[in-house]
């Protein structure tokens, strides 16, 4: 039976390495049924203004599985982010990140092989904000300086919210992603030296989860000792669980280990559906220019078949990405030596060299 899965193509260069992985997905074997939807700032104006129409959510609901190429935030204004609000529809708590070294990758370490996990629901990317100058922001002011507590009138306020269970569920998840993928530690990463009701709760709990499994090899590390160590020490390092925006700049800090957000995928979880997405963004400015490295994405699709129980089609399409890589040919301008190199290819011609690796002649 085919697997129907929702493809939300994106916008700025999203819809082109959209279109270059579905390419690469159909090649490996698995017959999917897309079901095309549209998010994102290219469809605000159809739909009241909002960049994530019910319908999408509802596909994916129906689906149980989606992957989507990457939407364009502005930043400062505007909606927030589709992709944090995409999370919180579907509560997908966990967010997944691999970061692995591929021979051929221009990087200055060649065995890096980490697994970001991340809680994708609460910390400050909870979206509670209270804008300076309002009428609201005024009284919480007061309310916390009646309370012993001192904040600049002129302030902003973002809310962090940690909580018990937010935090046991993330890191079960990743205890029970490192044993059904043979991984043998994990490490809770926090600030609780500083936040000791918030990261220290969070480590408190993971604490507690990690006496439950002990099977697992548990330690914890402040963030930004880890974010050092990493640095150095990379390899000494297997599965990490953070909180929602330590996650979000360690993912990106481990990414540069392997050769940048180019080779980053990523896949969000949740009771009742999965989302796959690169790390990157959208990247408008190259918009149509068939120009831009389409593999992070492919390598979420790697991830959604792992996840479909496609073991050899996800095997298949990884071994092609790699040996395409590896061979340097058929790759964009960001994996030459030289970004200027005037060998490098476009984002449906590396589809188009994966599908050869796999067999399947273009």
């Amino acid at each position: 039976m085919p697997h129907r899965v929702t493809l939300i193509p994106g916008d700025g260069t999203g819809p082109e390495i959209a279109e270059a992985t579905r390419r690469v997905i159909d090649a490996s074997g698995v017959t999917i049924d897309w079901d095309v939807q549209y998010a994102g700032a290219d469809v605000m104006n159809e739909n009241g203004g909002n960049p994530l129409p019910d319908h999408v959510l509802d596909s994916i609901r129906t689906n149980g599985v989606a992957i989507k190429g990457p939407i364009t935030t502005p930043v400062g204004v505007g909606f927030r982010s589709v992709n944090v609000a995409l999370r919180k529809a579907l509560d997908l708590y966990g967010q997944v990140r691999p970061c692995k070294s591929y021979p051929g990758v221009r990087s200055r370490y060649d065995a890096v092989d980490l697994i970001i996990v991340r809680e994708n629901t609460e910390d400050l990317y909870a979206g509670i904000e209270f804008e300076q100058g309002t009428e609201e922001t005024r009284e919480l002011i007061a309310w916390i300086e009646e309370r012993g507590g001192s904040i600049r009138p002129d302030s902003g306020i973002s809310i962090k919210p940690i909580s018990v269970s937010g935090t046991r569920r993330i890191v079960e998840f990743a205890f029970d992603y490192a044993r059904r993928n043979g991984r043998g530690k994990v490490t809770a990463v926090h600030k609780a030296n500083i936040m000791k009701f918030t990261d220290g709760l969070y480590l408190h709990v993971a604490r507690e989860v990690a006496s439950e499994n002990g099977d697992i090899e548990f330690e914890d590390r402040i963030v930004d000792n880890l974010s050092m160590q990493l640095v150095q020490r990379p390899e000494e390092y297997d599965v990490l669980v953070l909180p929602n925006l330590y996650g979000d700049i360690v993912s990106d800090l481990a990414a540069g280990l392997i050769g940048g957000l180019g080779l980053a995928p990523g896949g969000n979880f949740g009771t009742h559906a999965a989302v796959f997405e690169p790390t990157h963004g959208s990247a408008p400015k190259y918009k149509g220019q068939n120009r831009v490295n389409p593999m992070a994405m492919m390598l979420s699709g790697v991830m959604m078949l792992r996840h479909l129980e496609e073991a050899e089609a996800a095997d298949r399409l990884e071994s092609a990405i790699a040996a395409v890589i590896a061979e340097g040919r058929s790759v964009t301008y960001d994996m030459k030596e030289h970004r200027d190199d005037p060998t490098a290819v476009g984002t449906s011609e590396v589809a188009d060299a994966v599908i050869d690796k796999m067999g399947v002649r273009v």
